[in-house]
Order: C-alpha cells, then structure tokens, then sequence
C-alpha cells in the first residue's frame, strides 16, 4: 500500500517520532498507518529497555490536582541530562504522568509505561518515574514546585485551605523535614541521635556527666527543630515556628501531613 507525504506528517503528530522514522515504519507497514503506530510503540520498546541501565541524575517534580484540590498525584521523573530535563516536551510528559497517578494509575501501570516508552523513543535518553504519590485523603491539599522543577511539596489541610497555607509547603521545600510532629519521632530515632549528641560533647572535651546533659539539650534544640515540620522556625519569619504561622493564618485550619518529593531521593520500591 502505497503512502503519501499527509501520512507521514499525520504520524509524526500523532507519536511525535521523527521523521526518518515515521517514514521508515509506513515502508515496513507497507503504509498501513495503525500497523505503522504499531512498529513505532515496538522500537520504543526496544529502546526503552537499551537505555535503562543508564543513570539519571536530572529531572523534573510534578504535581496534578483535581479540580477541588482533594486529589493529588505528584512524581519524580528523571532523566539522564539537564538539556533534557529542561526540555517542554519532558516537562509536559512529567505533568502527564502526574495526572495518570492522580487517576489512580500505578508507576507500573500500562499508561504510564506506555508515556515513558514513548518519551524515550523521542527523546533518546534513559527515563524514570523514580517517585511517585497518590494523596487522597478528603482533605485540602496545597503544593508547590520551585521555581527549577528539581523540588517540590504537597501539605494536606485539615480544614479550609487558604493561599497563606502554601507557604508550608515552601517550607518544606527549604528544610526537608522528616516528620510532621514531635509525636512522630520514634523513641528509637531521638535515643540515636541522643547518642551522636553525646560522643559529639565528649569529643569535644566535656566529661560523660555532663555530655549527658548537653546531648539532650542539643537534640531539643538543633535536631527536634529541623527534623520536625511543626518545630522548624518558619522560613519568612525564623522567630515563630511553623506551628505559630499555622496558628495565625490557617483560620481554624491545620496542617495533618505533607510529601516531599527531589530528585535524587531514589527509585521507587
């Protein structure tokens, strides 16, 4: 079957593979254009699985909402460079696949499989969701993305949501937190890091006693005030913590759980 220059271009805008490509599939597929698509999401495949050892180290933070801001979908898309990660069409793809999670699509799912295969034929680098989550908790959620895609973060409301509250999560942004709330820190963790705090006044030259002492002032002080959300003095104003700012602007309004999301955390498990 014979085909001509339209379904080339039509092809090419409905796969958004290149043009020597585009061309190639319609000669095998003796023009037949569906069995052209078909050959297409094959040699995407193909270099999907060519290129999946290769390290991403760049990449985009994505966040999807539904329309009243209960639902979201956020991930972590990466890439192999910065020049691609930069590129609209990787950001657009990133958003899409962020809309999918919102939806209810898992990371291993067919569409989101199928978007990442076909951005890899595209783009002709290694490509991965390597975060993603799903927040649907009833509740108002807020997010932010900084302003190089690399960071972002999501805090859930309980209450009314209001645009002052999004400034939680560029706090979170700026001093990732471990957890929410003092509560939240296992017994575990706090005699951990008490233990560090001592070796650290002993090395210092203070004896065990009183190592002892300055270890659990110092995890009250330096580490509870950056490991916890609520604790953290907050960015705009360091001589409130983020709990007092909460307090003023959230209206009755509270903040119950937030996600951090960076390139660079990790793959998915």
């Amino acid at each position: 079957m014979a085909y001509t220059a339209a379904d080339v271009k039509k092809l090419r805008e409905e796969t958004d593979a290149p043009m020597m490509e585009c061309k190639a599939a319609l000669d095998e597929a003796d023009g037949n254009l569906e069995r052209a698509k078909e050959i297409l999401r094959e040699k995407g495949k193909a270099a999907a699985a060519k290129r999946v050892g290769r390290s991403t180290s760049a990449g985009v933070v994505a966040f999807a909402a539904s329309p009243d801001n209960l639902v979201v979908g956020g991930v972590v898309v990466e890439s192999e460079t910065d020049f691609v990660a930069r590129n609209e069409d990787f950001i657009a793809i990133a958003q899409t696949i962020a809309e999918f999670v919102r939806d209810g699509e898992s990371t291993d799912g067919a569409k989101i499989k199928e978007a990442v295969e076909s951005a890899v034929a595209k783009i002709r680098e290694n490509i991965k969701v390597t975060k993603a989550v799903r927040i649907a908790e009833g509740k108002p959620v807020l997010t932010y993305v900084h302003h190089d895609r690399t960071k972002g973060a999501a805090v859930v409301i309980d209450g009314a949501g209001n645009d002052e509250l999004k400034k939680v999560a560029i706090q979170v942004v700026s001093l990732p937190p471990e957890v929410l709330s003092k509560d939240q820190l296992s017994a575990e963790k706090i005699a951990k890091q008490t233990e560090i705090e001592v070796q650290r006044a002993i090395n210092e030259g203070k004896d065990p006693k009183m190592a002892e002492n300055i270890a659990k002032g110092r995890v009250n002080k330096e580490f509870i005030k950056e490991a916890v959300l609520l604790e953290q003095p907050f960015y705009l104003d360091p001589k409130k913590t983020v709990a007092q700012y909460v307090a003023e602007v959230g209206k009755g309004a509270s903040v119950v759980d937030f996600a951090y999301l960076a390139i660079g955390q990790g793959e998915e498990e």
